[in-house]
């Protein structure tokens, strides 16, 4: 919430409709993009004018508050969750797509090597550098124990969001594989 407001929800919620657009079922099961343009239509537009998913003190310093009209909206769209919604389980179900996603970029050449894909990952995005970056994990831990979260996620909230990249499949079906090389 602290980003999108510091970006522009108006900034999030164009750049979640390209995302959509681009990804398709990829990217679903984040965020329904409808929340990010009603909050654009009720001029909540982040920092930048005061009211976003928190409202801002007119001096720009102190403290910000939750803005209940956006709490409101927000629940406006609530699903049923289709499984207990634990924070392992979502950590979970974030950290497998965001390792998959990057996986798939290094398959797709998006990324040259897995060195530039941790590199981006840790400073660019904000993935937990105690783990090294994605590729990084998948060496340390492996990629089979990801794949099998992933198929059982798969079942729980669909296919297509928790398919694994052919990489990190090869990954998975060849345990000796590693992304580092770190023999000298």
């Amino acid at each position: 919430a602290t980003l999108a407001d510091e970006v522009g929800i108006d900034v999030a919620y164009h750049v979640s409709k390209d995302l959509g657009a681009a990804l398709g079922l990829r990217i679903q099961g984040s965020m329904n993009p409808a929340v990010l343009g009603d909050m654009v239509s009720a001029n909540m537009l982040g920092r930048k004018n005061g009211r976003g998913c928190y409202v801002y003190s007119a001096s720009g310093k102190g403290a910000k508050t939750e803005n209940q009209e956006a709490l409101d909206l927000v629940r406006r769209y609530a699903i049923a969750p289709k499984a207990e919604n634990t924070v392992e389980n979502i950590q979970w179900r974030t950290f497998v797509r965001f390792v998959n996603e990057a996986v798939l970029c290094l398959q797709e050449g998006i990324v040259k090597n897995p060195i530039e894909g941790d590199i981006g990952a840790v400073f660019g995005l904000g993935f937990p550098p105690n783990f090294g970056g994605p590729f990084r994990y998948i060496d340390n831990h492996g990629a089979l124990q990801l794949v099998k979260r992933m198929e059982q996620f798969s079942t729980i909230y669909g296919a297509e969001q928790f398919t694994p990249c052919d990489l990190l499949m090869q990954h998975a079906k060849d345990t000796t594989k590693r992304f580092h090389n770190t023999s000298k």
